[in-house]
């Protein structure tokens, strides 16, 4: 199904969500407090934070998780329930908002309908070329392409997030796993790989953009 990040310092609410997602057929990755969730967000497709944290605030992680995760759903759990409370929850980005006390089944639900909402995109156009994500297939201009597990993995990250900038870190992290011992480097000859397949110039490119210094994105258009 999907991985659900669940963010808050209280070990029973943490346990019981985790409980109620596993049960529906979702992975779960827990933090305990706001710095921790940070490394966690690129890890998953949706997130629930709690407003509040020790460290960093849900109101931070929150914001943090729109600059850098722009697809990313935030649910927000938050013992504030007055309207001006709420408002400030979505203006720092939370997709939706549940209120302590609050019935596990109700947040699975909100879950559920914010990966509805805003799920993972399973087949991308975008200037000729297709993917089928859970296919795994790609055509560029109708004609096939063949790529390996990972090159795939790789350029799908980044066609399912066009414009948004990727540093090495953190496609090795997505793509590769945290507990992959090799260095950035190995980012860079895939990349490459994918290039040649795609037929793209790295000074002129059709779809993957280098940004000097930074790391890597896919263009918009």
């Amino acid at each position: 199904m999907a991985t659900v990040l669940i963010v808050d310092d209280d070990p029973a609410i943490v346990e019981v969500l985790a409980a109620y997602l596993r049960a529906e057929g979702h992975a779960v990755l827990t933090a305990g407090d706001g710095v921790q969730a940070l490394p966690l967000l690129v890890r998953a497709h949706v997130a629930i934070i709690d407003w509040m944290l020790p460290g960093l605030s849900g109101l931070e992680v929150t914001a943090h998780a729109r600059q850098t995760q722009p697809q990313l759903p935030v649910l927000l759990l938050t013992a504030r329930g007055e309207v001006d409370d709420r408002l400030a929850g979505l203006d720092a980005g939370a997709d939706d908002y549940v209120v302590k006390p609050f019935s596990p089944r109700e947040v699975v639900a909100r879950v559920r309908a914010l990966l509805r909402r805003v799920a993972v995109r399973d087949e991308i156009e975008i200037g000729g070329l297709t993917l089928d994500v859970q296919g795994r297939t790609a055509t560029l201009d109708g004609q096939p392409l063949a790529f390996s597990r990972t090159e795939f993995d790789l350029l799908a990250t980044l066609a399912q997030h066009p414009g948004l900038l990727w540093t090495r870190e953190r496609l090795l992290e997505r793509v590769w796993g945290p507990e992959f011992p090799g260095v950035t480097r190995v980012v860079d000859v895939h990349v490459t790989a994918v290039r040649r397949k795609l037929g793209d110039e790295p000074d002129s490119p059709r779809f993957i953009e280098t940004v000097r210094g930074a790391g890597y994105r896919f263009k918009e258009s």
